[in-house]
């Protein structure tokens, strides 16, 4: 279905936002190559103050609803797999307060997947129930949640 994304919607600063500065178009698993996308904006971001990092993930969400949107109506799909934003948002939301390390930031990346993928409760239930833009953020949102606090948990019993 990536296939079908004409190309030239990454001209346009919503399309190239929404598709994840491209990576969206990968043919297979392009939530996956979105939220690799995700990481050097992640790593951009890492030395800023928690409050500082905090507003910037808040503004990425909150401009994901109408990026997102207007990319899902030029589309025609609710959520387009090539439609990345919110993995790159729910990455980074996953990566709030995160210990230092590589090794910490992959498994960010895993647990963040995982949650993403499996859609347990409540993120099944926001990702069937909630429509448009805000629909396509807030599951991602929910799930870079449930990983921050997984993510959080191992750091303390490591």
């Amino acid at each position: 279905m990536a296939g079908s994304v004409p190309p030239r919607l990454l001209l346009h600063p919503c399309g190239f936002l929404s598709l994840g500065f491209g990576s969206g178009l990968v043919p297979v698993a392009p939530g996956t190559a979105g939220t690799l996308a995700a990481i050097p904006v992640y790593l951009l971001l890492q030395d800023l103050s928690l409050a500082v990092y905090i507003a910037v993930v808040s503004v990425a969400f909150l401009a994901g609803i109408p990026l997102c949107a207007w990319t899902a109506r030029r589309l025609g799909v609710h959520d387009h797999p090539a439609i990345v934003w919110d993995e790159i948002v729910g990455y980074l939301v996953t990566m709030v307060a995160a210990p230092a390390g590589w090794q910490w930031i992959v498994a960010g990346f895993v647990l963040f997947r995982l949650f993403d993928i499996a859609k347990p409760w409540p993120i099944s239930w926001l990702d069937r129930r909630v429509t448009g833009g805000l629909g396509i953020m807030l599951d991602d949102l929910v799930a870079g949640v449930l990983a921050a606090i997984l993510l959080q948990l191992l750091f303390r019993l490591s």
